[in-house]
């Protein structure tokens, strides 16, 4: 269904192991592992250690926290991805946002609050006047 390299997982060599159809409309919480693929309607929670892809044709409303979400579609409520966002030309966040790596192509829409917050296990400066920051800046 899908070719490494066509942009549509975030990993190409996953395969997807959970999808809700477009003609499909789920309340409540969901939970997974691997890859899930959302291209219907969906009101509620979505937690899971693994990657979301929200379809075109997908309506999200609720609370997310994912490793890694990918949205062609719409999500209307607060995202928290702890590895990577993406936002694609048809894609729509309208709501808070938590992610250390935020992706937003041309087309992309994104309403609302964003805190970058690191990857786990990487360490960063945060002390703008630190001396790895002055010397960078006098090069």
């Amino acid at each position: 269904m899908f070719t490494k390299g066509n942009g549509k997982l975030p990993s190409p060599s996953e395969e997807i192991s959970a999808f809700l159809g477009k003609e499909t409309v789920f309340e409540g919480k969901m939970t997974f592992q691997g890859v899930f693929r959302l291209d219907g309607k969906f009101e509620g929670e979505i937690f899971d250690s693994g990657s979301l892809v929200i379809g075109e044709t997908a309506l999200v409303k609720g609370k997310i926290e994912v490793k890694t979400v990918v949205v062609h579609g719409v999500i209307e409520g607060d995202v928290h991805a702890g590895v990577r966002a993406e936002i694609h030309p048809t894609g729509k966040i309208h709501g808070n946002l938590v992610t250390p790596i935020l992706l937003i192509n041309e087309g992309g829409v994104f309403e609302g609050n964003c805190k970058m917050d690191r990857v786990t296990g990487q360490k960063e400066s945060t002390d703008p006047q630190s001396p790895r920051e002055e010397r960078s800046l006098s090069d």
